[in-house]
């Protein structure tokens, strides 16, 4: 039986038949606006899937490029490798003012200190006889760009793990590890003692071996590749790729050696020290495995005549 309330109301429509139009054009007006929430909620669901795919081929074309200029260098087409890294380098410019999307900004920010340290590389002179200050030479320039980004993305210290914590216990694990990893690329390398970037084993040649190769050589590349570059790639790539990627990377920007051994041996040591960084996040770690490594293939291996 219908309650007094609901015979009041169909009373009311019969008397007022335009009322009740009304509410049916309110109803259909409601069900079509929540028809079209739900087609927007799919379409920004579709563009927020495709977003990604979109941005890891933007990300990877650069580099593709710089992987292609670094095998010109393995070939010895220097001049080609150098207006390859030249043109990227303007090309990621333009596209870090023109691209309105932060995320590629951001990566093409950090994509383009590869370029600009093997141009530096190319056109820094040989001020000394010892190679050893020249390295300082090239590597202390790559300070200022790597300080800028940290600053304009907002890296940390701690983000960046760059840290003294637990340096008790790094330091004698970065001097085995070195050995160990160093008298690998010591074997495939062939440095001899001539080529050795210290003339003795003395405490002062030691040390500055040691200051060139883990402050400036270790640090700068530590913070590209892995600090920077590794960071970013595993954000869109996953940890296992970016890692890989990253350390693809770092392997053939040692093609200037003329080995394809040793770019598949540094994209090795890059992949170990990638996985330390990834599971310790501690960057200071893989700095200093980086530089006593460079110690004991270019300073100590070759002068004790191993």
């Amino acid at each position: 039986m219908a309650s007094p309330e609901m015979l009041d109301e169909t009373y009311e429509h019969e008397r007022n038949p335009a009322s009740f139009l009304d509410e049916i054009e309110k109803f259909e007006r409601k069900r079509e606006s929540g028809r079209k929430m739900i087609e927007n909620s799919e379409i920004r669901g579709e563009t927020e899937n495709a977003l990604p795919r979109h941005r890891r081929v933007l990300e990877a074309i650069p580099i593709l490029i710089i992987a292609f200029a670094e095998l010109m260098i393995y070939e010895g087409n220097l001049h080609e490798a150098t207006m390859a890294h030249t043109l990227l380098l303007i090309t990621l410019v333009l596209c870090i003012a023109l691209i309105k999307d932060r995320e590629i900004q951001r990566t093409y920010q950090i994509l383009m200190l590869l370029p600009v340290l093997r141009l530096v590389n190319f056109a820094t002179p040989v001020f000394f006889e010892d190679t050893l200050y020249s390295l300082a030479f090239i590597y202390a320039p790559m300070a200022i760009p790597a300080a800028i980004i940290a600053v304009h993305q907002e890296f940390t210290l701690k983000q960046m793990g760059l840290t003294l914590r637990r340096l008790w216990l790094f330091l004698p694990l970065a001097v085995f590890m070195g050995a160990i990893l160093g008298y690998g690329e010591y074997t495939i390398l062939q440095v001899s003692a001539r080529d050795a970037l210290i003339p003795d084993l003395s405490l002062t040649s030691l040390l500055s071996l040691a200051v060139v190769m883990i402050f400036f050589v270790g640090l700068i590349e530590e913070l590209i590749f892995r600090g920077f570059l590794q960071t970013r790639l595993e954000t869109f790539l996953g940890p296992a790729a970016g890692i890989l990627a990253a350390s693809l990377l770092f392997g053939l920007m040692h093609a200037g050696y003329g080995s394809l051994i040793e770019i598949f041996y540094a994209t090795f040591v890059g992949v170990f020290i990638g996985q330390l960084y990834y599971r310790t996040g501690n960057l200071s770690l893989a700095v200093l495995i980086h530089g006593f490594m460079n110690i004991f293939v270019f300073g100590i291996f070759p002068l004790m005549g191993l």
